[in-house]
């Protein structure tokens, strides 16, 4: 059986979309009718008539849609969880606060924002307390309207881009629980990271950079700020691909992000900022085989449990208050 070819036939027979991240493998991002970053493919997947969202991704993505279209039914053909989203859940949040509020800092003295690369409950949690989501495109600007508040960012749950943005503000960061003095710090990070991005080091880039004096660095800022320090561009993934594009074909760039969407970028002078290859895991746990079998699922009228994105009703209400406050912005 040829299964893109199957594939092809069902998209053309059901009420569906295919949505895919950039970070996919490459056959499956091919057949996609949507493909981009995790908030831009929600907002994109909202507009669409369809009945059934599939969604080729990690978990917080899908949940991202149901929480901007509770109305769709929402499909996963592998509900992959992000290993970063995976290290805080409602429980850890509400340890990182008790840590915060035992360094002499209150509850109503703290705004959280949340990445995207977060569960709903999580989201939830950060729209009870009067904060937003962010992504890596609009941090910067989320994080400078946060602090007009006059309170501190409780930034979650990824502390290298919390870092990140703190210098580029010139404004002081704190991780929760290594010991750094938290009253001090205008924004204070868990201790969250993305396992892709810390793959590349500052030795990766000195490498490069002498192999190639006249190539430029791109890295995500998920990246160690040491990283981001060293590099000639910095940006979310969307801005990277831009960045690129923008370049002559002559121009050498090393990229530090996952090797799937490097790879697809340009036919050559493009390299990856590793000496591994830097492919998400949860990422690439979807296959055809699994976009088919959803597919059809939804063909027999026999969906499976266990590829449904469920989230209750008052999740979706706070984790909607929380995006919807930085869609606003």
């Amino acid at each position: 059986m040829d299964l893109k070819e199957e594939i092809l036939k069902l998209k053309e027979e059901l009420d569906v979309t295919l949505v895919a991240h950039f970070y996919q493998r490459d056959e499956v991002f091919e057949l996609a009718d949507i493909t981009g970053d995790s908030l831009e493919l929600a907002r994109k997947a909202k507009e669409t008539d369809s009945k059934y969202v599939v969604f080729c991704g990690v978990g917080f993505m899908g949940e991202s849609v149901k929480v901007l279209s509770p109305e769709k039914t929402v499909l996963m053909p592998k509900i992959a969880c992000c290993a970063m989203a995976r290290m805080i859940d409602e429980g850890y949040y509400e340890q990182n606060l008790k840590q915060i509020n035992e360094a002499g800092i209150a509850n109503e003295d703290i705004l959280p924002i949340t990445y995207i690369n977060s569960s709903a409950a999580v989201k939830a949690k950060v729209g009870e307390m009067g904060g937003m989501v962010c992504t890596s495109s609009n941090a910067y600007k989320i994080i400078e309207k946060g602090l007009e508040s006059g309170k501190k960012i409780f930034f979650v749950p990824d502390r290298c881009l919390g870092q990140n943005f703190a210098k580029q503000m010139n404004l002081k960061s704190a991780i929760v629980g290594d010991g750094s003095d938290l009253k001090e710090a205008d924004i204070i990070c868990y201790n969250g990271f993305c396992s892709v991005h810390q793959l590349f080091t500052v030795d990766d880039v000195e490498f490069y950079r002498e192999k190639y004096p006249d190539i430029l660095v791109a890295v995500h800022p998920e990246c160690d700020p040491s990283v981001c320090d060293a590099a000639d561009f910095v940006g979310s993934t969307s801005q990277l691909i831009q960045y690129i594009k923008d370049l002559p074909i002559e121009q050498k760039v090393v990229v530090g992000t996952e090797f799937n969407m490097v790879n697809r970028l340009r036919d050559k002078n493009t390299y990856i900022l590793s000496s591994t290859k830097p492919e998400c895991p949860t990422m690439n746990e979807t296959t055809l085989e699994d976009v088919y079998r959803t597919l059809k699922s939804i063909k027999d009228n026999n969906i499976s449990e266990e590829t449904l994105i469920k989230v209750n009703d008052e999740t979706i209400k706070w984790a909607r208050v929380a995006l919807e406050r930085m869609l606003e912005i």
